[in-house]
Parts: C-alpha cells; sequence; structure tokens
C-alpha cells in the first residue's frame, strides 16, 4: 500500500509540472452585446453572473453575461440628464458617479430606484473615477479644486461620503486632475490606493486613503492631453499604467509605465514601440502579471511578456474594458457594449 501511495504522489506531482503553459492569445472575436446612442466610459462586474455600466445621457443598466440580455434605464435629476463616467460595486449595491457640476453619485436604494448619496457643486468640479477596496470603504477621485484633488472617501457601504480637506493631502498642482476616460485611474489593493493623475503623478496612500504620499513617474504630462489615463495592478507591488495624448494617439514616446515594487519607482517600458494612446489597461487575470491588455478608441493591444512588447490584435474601438476570466472580457465605447474573446 505504501508503495502504491508512492506511485500516485509522483505521478500526481508529474502530471502538474507538465500542465501545460497557457499560450499567448493570437486573435479576438468581437461580439456585440448592446448597441445605443449612448457614450459608455464605466463598466464593472458586481458578481460572475452581472456587469454593470453608466454612460452619457443618464443612462445606466446591466448585462446578463450568460444570455447578454441588457436592462436599461435612465437616470434624472431634476431637469438634467447626468452623464457618467465612473461605477463601482460592492457585493451589496451598484454606484455612479457623474461628471461635471453638480456632482451626483447614486447607489442602489432600496425601493427599486437608485439613491442619491452624495452631491457636489461648483467651480471646477468634476469627478473621474471610482473604486471600494471592500463592502464597506470606496473612494472616488475629481479634479483639483481650491488647491488640491478632489478626493471623496465612504466607510459605511456608500450610505455617506466625505470629501478630504486639502490638509490631508499632498499640495496639489494647478489643474491637476485625472482623466475621465475609462473609470481606471484608480487602483486599489489590499489595503492600498494607488490614483493616477493628469500631471504623471500617483497618489499613493498604504492605509486606504488616511495618509498620502507622491510617486513620481516619468510618464509624459507636458501637455493638458497628457499623462496617466489608466493604471492596473495585479498584485501590491507590480503595476502598470499608460496614457498618451489623444490628440496625438500615434505617439508611442513616454506613454507607458511599469513597477516591481509597489510604486516606489517607475520605469519607461516599451518607449517609443507600440502601442500609442490608450484610454484603458488591465492584466488578464492568471497571467502572473505578465499578460495585459489595452484598449482605445484606436483599437485593442495585448501584450504577453509584461509590457515589453505588444500586439495589435484588432482595430475595434473602445473606451474600457474589464475581464471576465482569463480568456472573456467586456469592453464598452462609443454607443456599444461588446464581449471579447480572446484565442
Amino acid at each position: 500500500m505504501r508503495s502504491i501511495l508512492s506511485l500516485l504522489a509522483v505521478l500526481v506531482l508529474f502530471s502538474c509540472a507538465q500542465e501545460p503553459k497557457k499560450q499567448p492569445f493570437q486573435s479576438v472575436a468581437v461580439s456585440p452585446v448592446f448597441q445605443d446612442s449612448v457614450s459608455i466610459r464605466a463598466i464593472t462586474f458586481l458578481d460572475g453572473r452581472t456587469l454593470a455600466f453608466a454612460g452619457s445621457n443618464g443612462m445606466y443598466g446591466t448585462v446578463d453575461v450568460s444570455s447578454n440580455k441588457v436592462r436599461a434605464s435612465t437616470q434624472y435629476y431634476d431637469s438634467i440628464t447626468p452623464s457618467f463616467r465612473a461605477v463601482g460595486g460592492t457585493s451589496e449595491d451598484f454606484f455612479m458617479l457623474s461628471v461635471e457640476s453638480p456632482a451626483l453619485l447614486y447607489k442602489t436604494g432600496d425601493q427599486g430606484k437608485m439613491e442619491l448619496v452624495y452631491t457636489e457643486e461648483g467651480e471646477g468640479v468634476f469627478y473621474d473615477c471610482l473604486a471600494f477596496w471592500n463592502d464597506t470603504e470606496g473612494i472616488a477621485v475629481g479634479d483639483t479644486v481650491e488647491g488640491c484633488l478632489s478626493i471623496i472617501i465612504t466607510r459605511d457601504g456608500g450610505t455617506t461620503w466625505t470629501k478630504l480637506a486639502c490638509s490631508d493631502l499632498p499640495k496639489g498642482i494647478e489643474g491637476e486632475g485625472a482623466f475621465a476616460a475609462s473609470n481606471s485611474n484608480i487602483a486599489v489593493q489590499g489595503n492600498k490606493v494607488w490614483i493616477g493623475t493628469t500631471e504623471g503623478r500617483i497618489y499613493f496612500s498604504a492605509d486606504k486613503g488616511v495618509s498620502w504620499d507622491i510617486q513620481e513617474t516619468p510618464i509624459i504630462s507636458d501637455e493638458p492631453t497628457q499623462g496617466i489615463y489608466s493604471m492596473d495592478f495585479f498584485e501590491e507591488s507590480i503595476g502598470f499604467a499608460i496614457g498618451g495624448d489623444y490628440t496625438q494617439p500615434d505617439s508611442n514616446k513616454a506613454n507607458k509605465i511599469k513597477t516591481v515594487d509597489g510604486g516606489k519607482t517607475w520605469q519607461l517600458i516599451a518607449d517609443g514601440q507600440e502601442p500609442g494612446y490608450k484610454s484603458c489597461v488591465q492584466f488578464v487575470p492568471n497571467s502572473g502579471g505578465e499578460a495585459l491588455v489595452a484598449v482605445g478608441f484606436t483599437g485593442i493591444s495585448y501584450s504577453s511578456d509584461g509590457g515589453e512588447s505588444w500586439n495589435a490584435l484588432s482595430e475595434e474601438p473602445f473606451f474600457t474594458i474589464r475581464f471576465l476570466n482569463d480568456s472573456t472580457a467586456f469592453a464598452a465605447g462609443s454607443n456599444r457594449i461588446a464581449r471579447l474573446d480572446f484565442k
């Protein structure tokens, strides 16, 4: 019996060692899911079955990823139809945040309609991105108002939100903000959060927004249309950010950066190589931090070596992307949401 168990153990170890490594993507199939006269820059998975979205003209809704059934509605605020570019979710609620003044933050209500939980009015008010650490704590970021970046935080599951005082934040740069391009200026891992700005700087907190530091990066940020458009962390040490200039989308100089030490240092990567401008980058799940997909109105690009080199997989234009698993993602853009199957 002992010899049989030993043999089985050897066979199990051998079979695990021989498990084939997942091959790099060679292509992507794009399947339309939703089409309407709406610009969608913010999507999030509420669970393994439901994709939630919000966009222009007050439109928001969900997609059942199994059946592709879409439920859509319109949110009004008095005579305003808000433009939403930030969404987030907990296990209990869906959240959506509009951009310009008045900034309007809604959560799933108890009466079958969205409930307004935060408003902010004033010159310069413009919110860009939203994320949650867990079911209780979340964060949203907006452009500079009165000398510092606008950051609001919830500690009670999104029922109430508090704006951080400028005295609790690093000194801002006049005009500094975050691009509301794909709801991916904020990355969270564990208790940590990174926020990429138009100035190419990263606001970093290791304690869920209680204290803050600045991480400097070499990404191009000489013009108002340049800076960090999107960032993602595979885990607490490995992160990637991308940007460029949407007015010069072919420019690929100093528009991609990577960290392997949690953002203490950032290095240019694939400098002067494709891709140029992209509005959203995401790590492929279960890839060991090696596989990345970046999307923009310029198409879909893929890297299998941590961002060192990239291949253009499709010219299909999108603003934002989120992975459902390690081979399927959903992407949104102008007038549509689509399913992306990578092969």
